[in-house]
């Protein structure tokens, strides 16, 4: 009989961490979904029919992260999505801090879920990180926040080594409508992906299954390590 294997899914509430959840259930497949808001987490579980593991805990809280892998026992792989959006904007105009902030919303939570997972995490599994292609694009506005997903991109070949067997690796989505983009009115956000659409060479923005499907193929190849898979539809050639 074949293994029935576990994925984890860090800010699996929404996005691309909830089409992660529904791509990779399965009868071969367990998922534990996470999140820090329980009211968003038990509407994303009922979603996946109830069918998937819950468990509400705040990723950027370290005492809490520990407590979760303490709890949770062996697993095969990793999905960090916890998701964060500060540094945008003009350089010569942007806080600083923001990176900072940055780093606290999105970079810090993951690599300290990384590094309480260790212990129970099978090292025949893999750890899948989402940055974003912010960090591969020379268009104006985006240093900060490149800055901040660029860590992202770096660390993951280092940690490949470090860590080997376990596989790392890194997805950067392009612009992808989730609700990351809820921050803007209704008819700016689709202003906004209608300009996108127009310079990415596939013609269109992403959808959250798009990234899914490209984490799905990092957590299933065997031979796939230290990579950064870029999902944009091309965006970064054009922007």
């Amino acid at each position: 009989m074949s293994k029935i294997e576990h994925t984890v899914i860090i800010g699996g509430s929404s996005g691309i961490g909830l089409a992660t959840a529904r791509k990779l259930l399965g009868p071969g497949m367990k998922v534990t979904i996470t999140g820090r808001n329980e009211e968003k987490l038990i509407g994303a579980w009922k979603s996946l029919g109830g069918a998937a593991e819950k468990a509400a805990f705040d990723a950027s809280k370290p005492d809490e992260v520990r407590r979760f892998f303490d709890d949770l026992g062996p697993f095969d792989h990793l999905v960090l999505a916890a998701s964060g959006g500060k540094g945008l904007g003009p350089f010569a105009s942007l806080d600083l801090a923001d990176i900072a902030g940055g780093v606290d919303e999105k970079v810090r939570p993951q690599l300290s879920c990384l590094q309480a997972a260790l212990p129970t995490l099978d090292k025949s599994g893999s750890v899948t990180f989402i940055s974003a292609v912010s960090a591969q694009l020379t268009a104006p506005g985006v240093a900060g926040i490149a800055a901040v997903n660029g860590m992202l991109l770096t660390v993951v070949p280092i940690l490949a080594v470090e860590l080997k067997p376990l596989r790392v690796n890194v997805v950067a989505p392009g612009v992808i409508d989730t609700p990351w983009w809820d921050f803007l009115p209704d008819d700016q956000r689709q202003a906004v992906f209608a300009d996108y659409a127009g310079k990415t060479p596939v013609g269109r923005i992403g959808h959250a299954e798009d990234v899914a499907g490209a984490i799905a193929f990092l957590v299933s190849n065997g031979f796939m390590t230290g990579q950064v898979l870029t999902c944009d539809g091309g965006l970064r050639f054009a922007a």
